[in-house]
């Protein structure tokens, strides 16, 4: 391989980084909209109190984000931007009309765009992958959503119903945004077959010199993980996936 090569290498490498970055920051912006609006609208002020720290926690962790992207030789705020409207569609087809849908919508339906950003950050750096884990990491909210709902749902057979169709409308949504991302943005495509190859060798599937999953089977992989990882999220509140 030639220097100029590898300097190209480096540089797409670099690239894809700062994308998923981007991203990362991104959810972070609509993280922080979401709560705030959902503390606005929440009905005891316990409920607003804790979701307003919820809220301003998500500006301390986009400037560690921002902070990242720097160090790494990019501009925070076009990194971030290029993904401006990334949730727009998975809002719009996804509109809660009660608050317990709404508490939903959040753990679960960008649940799963959080554990994309993971999956794809599997096989960069140590640091930021560790950074893209713990500010995600910090977005949830689960353990008031998993108090707030169970209460409500306890003894109330069609909230319960209704709470479990909504969730598989929301799965659904949300790996519609996931496929739309990897089929816009080559980066974070290469990234989730970067991730599905270090995961592979981790865990003894793959040869340590192997060419590890081709990109077909690392998207089934991660279609794969976000389901079940849904799965999980739902049996934690009691209702059928």
């Amino acid at each position: 391989m030639t220097a100029a090569t590898t300097s190209s290498t480096r540089a797409a490498d670099r690239a894809d980084e700062l994308a998923l970055l981007g991203l990362v920051g991104q959810l972070e912006l609509v993280a922080f909209t979401r709560l705030a609006e959902d503390s606005a609208l929440a009905p005891s002020l316990d409920q607003r109190l804790r979701l307003a720290r919820f809220s301003a926690g998500a500006v301390s962790r986009l400037e560690r984000i921002f902070e990242r992207i720097t160090e790494l030789g990019g501009s925070p705020e076009a990194e971030v931007e290029r993904f401006a409207h990334v949730m727009d569609d998975f809002d719009a087809r996804t509109p809660s009309s009660t608050w317990w849908e709404r508490l939903l919508k959040a753990y679960v339906g960008y649940g799963v765009a959080d554990d994309f950003c993971k999956a794809a950050a599997a096989g960069l750096d140590d640091r930021t992958r560790t950074l893209v884990e713990e500010v995600l990491d910090g977005t949830h909210h689960g353990e008031l959503v998993l108090a707030e709902l169970a209460a409500a749902s306890a003894d109330d057979a069609v909230l319960t119903s209704r709470l479990a169709l909504w969730g598989r409308r929301l799965v659904g949504e949300s790996l519609g945004v996931v496929q739309s991302l990897v089929q816009s943005q080559p980066g974070l495509a290469r990234l989730v077959a970067d991730g599905a190859a270090v995961e592979a060798r981790a865990s003894g599937a793959e040869p340590a010199a192997g060419p590890g999953p081709t990109p077909a089977e690392a998207l089934s992989t991660l279609f794969g993980r976000l389901t079940a990882e849904h799965t999980r999220r739902m049996g934690r509140l009691g209702l059928t996936a």
